[in-house]
């Protein structure tokens, strides 16, 4: 029986995996999906918002909460800079300082280089976007 359940999580897993970038914890513990049409899903497929191809960043109800801009900029709703992620993956506050890194395996680390995330099959915008409005 145990190996059955085994079998079927794997399959599950695989399955979303196909259709969805998978954001999981510092311990590995899934908090989310992205899928690629820009749904966000939290970790029992409930969905929490949306990331446009445009980069706007919506709540649930479809109301704005942020942009992730083209040149990196993440600003909150009222168009104020919040953020920056850096193409070489690195991640700074409003004022340039250093807050983290995604790395190009997907791995997040806070300022200390400590992991505090992973984001599987995933794009450093979508990744970003995540930790930045959804994962808290």
């Amino acid at each position: 029986m145990k190996r059955f359940f085994t079998i079927i999580v794997m399959a599950l897993i695989m399955a979303v995996g196909a259709q969805a970038q998978t954001m999981q914890g510092s311990n590995y513990g899934i908090k989310g999906y992205v899928k690629s049409d820009g749904t966000v899903q939290d970790r029992n497929f409930s969905i929490i918002g949306y990331i446009k191809s445009d980069g706007t960043v919506q709540d649930r109800n479809f109301s704005i909460i942020g942009y992730m801009k083209s040149d990196g900029t993440v600003q909150d709703r009222n168009f104020s800079i919040i953020g920056y992620v850096k193409s070489d993956g690195t991640v700074q506050d409003r004022n340039f300082s250093i807050i983290g890194y995604i790395k190009s395996d997907g791995t997040i680390q806070d300022r200390n280089f400590s992991i505090i995330g992973h984001a599987n099959n995933s794009n450093r915008r979508d990744a970003a976007a995540f930790f930045f409005f959804f994962f808290k």
